[in-house]
């Protein structure tokens, strides 16, 4: 995984890779990634790129935006936070 670009902020980052064909919207559960019905385990999808951003004041506002190509050939976003408010279970999963 190797990054091509730095974006500047989450919605640049969330906007460019939907420009680039990632166009699902992916939540957590439990270890896996969800979106719309279906379920994906860790077997089943590639981090194509992770950007994490850390909040300037508050690291409450720290995130991490992922790059998700599903082995069906959906590709999405997940935007999870990023350091003490992470998702621990996803981030030993990369």
């Amino acid at each position: 995984m190797q990054h091509k670009t730095h974006y500047d902020t989450v919605s640049e980052a969330i906007d460019e890779l939907r420009k680039q064909g990632f166009t699902a919207d992916f939540n957590l559960q439990g270890k896996n990634i969800v979106c719309s019905e279906e379920q994906f385990d860790e077997s089943n999808y590639e981090i194509v790129d992770v950007y994490r951003y850390e909040g300037n004041t508050d690291p409450a506002d720290e995130a991490a935006v992922y790059a998700i190509k599903c082995s069906n050939g959906v590709k999405g976003i997940l935007v999870t936070g990023y350091g003490a408010s992470a998702d621990f279970n996803f981030q030993k999963a990369q």
